[in-house]
């Protein structure tokens, strides 16, 4: 359905051709204006207009114009090679591909957890800000794993006291370069963003406070898998962490990995894999956990560097 015009021509525009007159009056172009003439939407005193007829100052014009164009709603689309571990009335556990964030954000236009479930038909709480609806707990863009989101608003308030309580286990598997000397310890040190303001996040005094727990599960001879179990759940804290150790994340450019082991090992993006969650159940009340092994391109890693 288009939108209905009628009026006199203007008297600034005596003599004019009939496209020329239409496009100064309606703001179209001249190719636009020519076009609704052809299509039969011009009438000039009743009778149908032809492009190069000239307008006389108060001959009456009956327009249709088109509708405005509306810009397509992006659709979500369900997250290739993202499977559901776990899903009942109250949350939904997912593994987490690479490549995908856990919500829309500004400047991001990859696909996101969240766009993923919904496509798929899974019903999110709603609490907190639309997009991110049902979100407790993120992962990085290119970190794996296990990743819980509340179907039910009595989870969202319950999951979220668990994260912000430290009631949460997360574990996560990381390949790091060299041998943490010791070979387990604690990171106490806070974080907050990088003062160069380039997306980092660094340890900076006055920070969050970020609390790190490792342990050497494997010793290779360039690096060293590690068991980390989180207390905090800081942006990058893993990464930023390990960094601060001078033993960053293999193939974590951002946080000075070497590119050389990178490229040896065949990695585009850091070793980090979060392996397993646990929580009280939010209505249930019993402690579930749930796991996720190796994707592909981290085993891959780890045996060559077996082999090796």
């Amino acid at each position: 359905m288009g939108d209905h015009r009628s009026m006199p021509v203007p008297e600034g525009l005596e003599g004019d051709r009939l496209d020329a007159a239409l496009a100064r009056m309606f703001g179209l172009s001249r190719t636009r204006a020519a076009e609704l003439i052809a299509e039969g939407n011009v009438h000039l005193d009743g009778g149908a207009g032809a492009k190069s007829d000239r307008v006389h100052a108060g001959a009456w014009l009956d327009v249709t114009l088109p509708p405005p164009p509306t810009a397509p709603v992006a659709r979500p689309e369900p997250v290739p090679g993202m499977r559901v571990l776990h899903e009942d009335a109250d949350i939904v556990v997912v593994d987490k591909p690479t490549g995908v964030v856990a919500h829309p954000t500004v400047g991001w236009t990859g696909p996101t957890v969240l766009e993923g479930l919904l496509a798929s038909g899974v019903q999110l709480s709603t609490s907190g800000a639309a997009e991110r609806q049902g979100i407790v707990h993120r992962l990085d863009a290119n970190t794996t794993g296990v990743m819980v989101l509340a179907k039910s608003e009595l989870a969202y308030s319950a999951l979220k006291r668990a994260f912000k309580e430290r009631m949460v286990v997360k574990r996560y598997h990381t390949l790091v370069q060299g041998h943490p000397d010791p070979l387990r310890g604690t990171v106490d040190a806070p974080i907050d963003r990088h003062p160069s303001g380039d997306g980092r996040f660094a340890v900076v005094t006055g920070g969050r406070p970020a609390v790190t727990h490792y342990d050497t599960l494997e010793a290779f001879r360039a690096a060293s898998l590690l068991e980390v179990r989180l207390e905090t759940g800081r942006t990058h804290q893993i990464r930023v962490h390990m960094a601060a150790l001078r033993h960053p994340c293999v193939g974590d450019h951002l946080y000075g990995a070497d590119p050389t082991l990178s490229e040896r090992l065949g990695i585009s993006r850091q070793w980090l894999h979060a392996v397993g969650l646990g929580f009280e159940h939010p209505t249930e009340g019993r402690h579930v956990e749930f796991e996720s092994d190796y994707p592909e391109d981290l085993n891959r890693v780890i045996e060559d560097l077996r082999e090796d």
